[in-house]
């Protein structure tokens, strides 16, 4: 039997030992898909990855073991551990505890700490770094190489005059500069820089978008959060009239022209109007943190909140919608982004058409060599280009100005032409579809403004007739001329008149920040007493 060469024998362990490398790394998943993972930590608590540790492992065969009914679900732990790296809640911003912050300076303040406009900002940023290495493109790239060689040689003869063998050895540097340089390329570069440019466009209409839905998140919930402030009011008056008509039942009952279930009438009725107003305590709560969420600073903060002024509402216009529009699509966003995205994908088109053209390079280099050794090439390394054609003397260099022509590639330049077609084509589409949906928009904003305005107007007027009837029916009723069902019909009415004011004053303004945003014009949001 033929002995095994040992080499190929420990090539062939090898291989079969690393065969298994892939696959052991499966000890790192959960063990079982009902049994939950207790993950390895450090000496901080930070997660590491690992098998399962040892302790866990243990009470899981255990409880294997011991599988009952009764200990599965309750004795199964699915709590990560804690890292307390991460238990440290970031420092709300520096706010003044004494000042009520307005709505201007709420924007303010969330346009400084939203991370979402810092997020946009960083995005625009490496947008316009990635136009700045598309020009880059234009430069000639320059590197330079310094490898240590050493070099041995071994041989051995076997001859009818006996056995003989030779060594030899060389060692060396060598130190090579290398240039490449693209000098022509028929607009390649050009339109390279071109499509990059148009990206930078839109990451900085994306970032100016962001602002705009930050003023508006923070206008429409800062108005919400006044409507819920006001229902608080309306609601606490709701708990003073229905206190006055329990004490004025209270009296006729004493009087013995009462009875006792218009008391329990009352009583019944000043118990629902004390639950509306938990109810608006409990909401005005919500709306609170909702504006604290919108501003994007942390839930810790507890800025005070100015009263908002009084906004006089416009009339219903019958301002035409087509100048609206008009004078609108133009500097949405969307439309913008989509516009600059057109022309990013016809830019790719010509940089797509002009792999088919011939390239004009420029390469040089020069080399230095030391010692006993040479070298005829130096192998590309990270993107440094290879270098060939070095002289073996000590000293060597070049200078060579080329043409490529590509001939033939299997389609790959056609097909990569053709998504880039196609892409251009999908980019005009969505231009026209994101024109479209704007004038949707706007159209629906414009509608909303207009039935909010309409509904704050009719508000008014049953807030005014629902006061005085009220106003009749309890005095009727403390006058022994009416009576109690009447009252608190009336009562419960007026206050639902004056939530319906407040919720329709809110609803009018937020209306107005949904066609401001709509019409990209969020400058036009209502913030101060003048509109």
């Amino acid at each position: 039997m033929r002995r095994l060469n040992p080499s190929f024998a420990l090539a062939i362990l090898a291989a079969a030992g690393l065969t298994g490398c892939a696959t052991s790394s499966l000890d790192m998943a959960p063990d079982s898909p009902d049994r939950p993972w207790q993950p390895q930590t450090d000496a901080t608590g930070a997660i590491v990855p690992g098998p399962a540790s040892a302790a866990s492992t243990a009470s899981a065969n255990s409880a294997a073991l011991a599988n009952s009914a009764a200990s599965t679900t309750s004795a199964r732990s699915y709590q990560l551990p804690v890292n307390p790296a991460l238990a440290a809640v970031p420092p709300p911003p520096a706010l003044e505890q004494a000042h009520a912050y307005d709505l201007p300076e709420l924007i303010d303040l969330a346009e400084s700490a939203n991370p979402l406009t810092r997020i946009a900002w960083n995005d625009a940023r490496n947008v316009a770094l990635a136009a700045g290495i598309a020009k880059s493109a234009y430069l000639p790239q320059l590197s330079i190489a310094a490898m240590g060689q050493y070099a041995g040689l071994h041989n051995s003869e076997t001859s009818v005059l006996g056995d003989s063998s030779s060594t030899a050895t060389g060692h060396g540097m060598t130190s090579v500069v290398a240039l490449q340089w693209l000098l022509f390329d028929f607009g390649g570069r050009a339109a390279r820089v071109e499509a990059a440019s148009q990206a930078s466009v839109m990451a900085n209409i994306a970032f100016t978008a962001v602002h705009q839905q930050v003023i508006f998140d923070v206008s429409v919930a800062f108005y919400a959060y006044q409507a819920a402030r006001a229902r608080i009011v309306t609601t606490q008056q709701g708990l003073d009239n229905a206190d006055a008509i329990l004490a004025a039942a209270q009296s006729r009952y004493k009087h013995g022209i009462g009875t006792v279930i218009e008391v329990a009438q009352a009583n019944q009725n000043r118990a629902q109007a004390r639950l509306a107003l938990v109810q608006a305590q409990g909401a005005e709560s919500n709306s609170y943190l909702a504006l604290i969420a919108a501003m994007g600073i942390s839930p810790l903060s507890k800025p005070r909140i100015a009263e908002m002024p009084a906004h006089t509402l416009p009339a219903i216009t019958n301002d035409s919608i087509d100048r609206i529009v008009s004078s609108a699509i133009a500097r949405r966003p969307d439309v913008l982004s989509a516009y600059a995205a057109e022309r990013v994908n016809l830019a790719k088109v010509k940089a797509a058409e002009s792999d088919f053209m011939p390239k004009v390079f420029l390469s040089a280099n020069g080399a230095y060599n030391t010692g006993s050794s040479s070298i005829s090439a130096v192998p590309a390394i990270g993107q440094q280009l290879p270098t060939v054609n070095l002289s073996g003397g000590r000293y060597g260099g070049s200078v060579i100005v080329g043409v490529t022509i590509p001939l033939y590639d299997g389609g790959l330049r056609s097909a990569v032409l053709a998504q880039a077609r196609n892409d251009a084509d999908s980019a005009s589409t969505r231009l026209t579809r994101s024109r479209e949906e704007a004038v949707r928009q706007i159209v629906a904003a414009q509608n909303t403004l207009q039935t909010s305005l309409a509904a704050q107007a009719a508000s008014k007027e049953l807030l005014a007739a629902a006061q005085t009837t009220y106003g009749a029916a309890f005095d009727a009723y403390r006058h022994d001329v009416g009576s109690v069902t009447d009252a608190l019909l009336a009562q419960n009415q007026l206050l639902a008149a004056k939530n319906a004011d407040a919720d329709s004053y809110s609803s009018s303004l937020s209306a107005a920040a949904a066609l401001a945003l709509a019409t990209g014009s969020v400058d036009s949001i209502p913030m101060r007493d003048n509109w």
